[in-house]
């Protein structure tokens, strides 16, 4: 199970992470000490740091310039300084990416997830999440139902990973090509309809056929099967 570190000052916001994270397929923990910072985050080596830029004891710009000194370990800035100054900083000085509050967690989590695939901290798991109709593995990228194993293609993948992180609320456009931003494959307004279309498709191969439903000029929507 990947380790992350969150280092953040703002307890109800840490304590939220830390629960979040922990619900969805992560180890987190927090540092609540800011004495000593960077030693402490070289000690725990965590596979991901989530890094307030605004902390009491040292910045975190310099956190971050140090840490990328000792260890290649990915770093998101999640701060409230919306500046480009201090975003260019901080990617200068080593971070993975910049993140401004206040953020859609699941558009974190998504981030979270390609980051660590990217830079190979974690390795294949058996993870896999029941949602209720059918299971989505996360290692094999599949869906599973009863006796029936359907592939899934990666942006495929993310987008139903979006939408059951998502379930029963509805899901814009917009913020599934921000989930996807930083995937290899170019991702535009008619290539996410082609991929919702072949989901759709592939869904309704395992009889799901009415799963994902379009809230017109709002987005989509994972509805449970009735």
């Amino acid at each position: 199970m990947p380790k992350i570190l969150i280092v953040e000052d703002d307890e109800k916001l840490r304590n939220e992470l830390e629960i979040f994270l922990n619900n969805n397929g992560y180890e987190a923990q927090s540092l609540k000490e800011f004495k000593d910072t960077i030693n402490k985050i070289l000690k725990i080596n965590p596979d991901l740091l989530l890094l307030d830029i605004n902390l009491p004891e040292a910045d975190g710009e310099y956190i971050c310039k140090e840490i990328r000194k000792k260890s290649a370990m990915p770093i998101i800035i999640v701060t409230s300084r919306d500046n480009e100054i201090d975003e260019l900083l901080c990617i200068n000085y080593g971070a993975d990416h910049y993140i401004t509050k206040p953020f859609n967690i699941q558009i974190l989590l998504a981030k979270i997830s390609s980051l660590l695939k990217r830079t190979n901290r974690i390795g294949e798991t058996n993870e896999k999440i029941d949602a209720k109709d059918f299971i989505l593995n996360i290692s094999k990228s599949t869906i599973e139902k009863d006796d029936k194993i359907v592939e899934l293609t990666k942006n495929e993948y993310k987008i139903l990973h979006f939408l059951v992180q998502n379930r029963e609320k509805i899901v814009s456009r917009d913020d599934i090509m921000e989930c996807l931003w930083d995937t290899e494959s170019f991702i535009d307004d008619n290539t996410l309809t082609v991929n919702i279309t072949r989901l759709r498709n592939k869904l309704a191969e395992i009889g799901l056929k009415e799963l994902i439903e379009t809230k017109r000029g709002q987005g989509y929507i994972l509805k449970f099967k009735k």
